[in-house]
């Protein structure tokens, strides 16, 4: 049963992939919404969840909180080192390309943190079945309807970054594929309620960097409209929704 509903993460990711292709006339707008549903998630599905699973204290700190800042800054540091090997290398180049601020690796790595984002999806899928008690419907429904932001992000920061429409594709499908593998994959094992927090805290931490050192500042940079802004609310408005829906 978990392995069958997955199948609707599965084609909920490739129509928010599919989205966020049809609308590249409205770039900007395309980036607003998708730095907000990225806010949405970080801050108001992933941080709660993880505070929830792995609250413990550490020297004062909620564990969960201690992670989402270092998936923050470690976000920010491979970042910056992958800007500036590229910068390095343009300028070894004679300066052709350093006017170009935009690192393939950094969407690419970006990409794959929301691949295994999405086998996580899977896999609380299939803990959430294993659990009972009507619980897996409702994680479920969650994990697909979120899915389409998932998708619509995976694509988005792969191509924003200058990185070619297969490779965005190519991403996208992983990312459909992953809930799939990891729903399936809890028919092996179970994880921990403790290792999974620390992992949605860690992850939160990233994305958060993700959409407000990146996405944003693109999206504001050349078309710094009242549209812009509203579909940067409007994705925020959209999590906020669904986490409370899946409540």
């Amino acid at each position: 049963m978990a392995v069958f509903v997955a199948l609707g993460a599965f084609l909920m990711t490739l129509f928010g992939g599919w989205a966020a292709q049809r609308v590249t006339d409205r770039r900007h707008l395309v980036l607003g919404l998708a730095g907000g549903l990225m806010l949405g998630v970080a801050g108001l599905d992933l941080l709660p969840e993880a505070m929830a699973a792995a609250g413990e204290e550490v020297f004062g700190v909620p564990q969960a909180m201690l992670l989402f800042a270092g998936g923050f800054l470690l976000a920010h540091v491979v970042e910056r080192l992958l800007a500036g090997r590229q910068a390095a290398h343009g300028a070894y180049n004679g300066g052709r390309h350093a006017h170009d601020h935009r690192v393939p690796q950094v969407g690419m790595t970006a990409a794959a943190a929301m691949v295994l984002h999405s086998l996580m999806d899977g896999i609380a899928i299939g803990a959430a079945f294993q659990a009972g008690g009507g619980m897996g419907p409702t994680v479920a429904l969650a994990v697909i309807t979120h899915d389409f932001a998932d998708g619509f992000n995976t694509y988005t920061v792969t191509s924003l970054y200058g990185n070619e429409r297969r490779r965005a594709v190519a991403m996208l499908f992983a990312a459909a594929l992953a809930p799939v593998v990891g729903a399936a994959s809890t028919l092996l094992f179970t994880m921990p309620p403790e290792v999974l927090g620390s992992y949605l805290g860690f992850f939160g931490g990233a994305l958060l960097y993700l959409a407000a050192a990146e996405i944003l500042p693109e999206a504001h940079h050349a078309h710094p409209a009242r549209s812009t802004l509203l579909c940067t609310v409007s994705g925020v408005a959209f999590i906020w929704l669904v986490t409370g829906l899946a409540e």
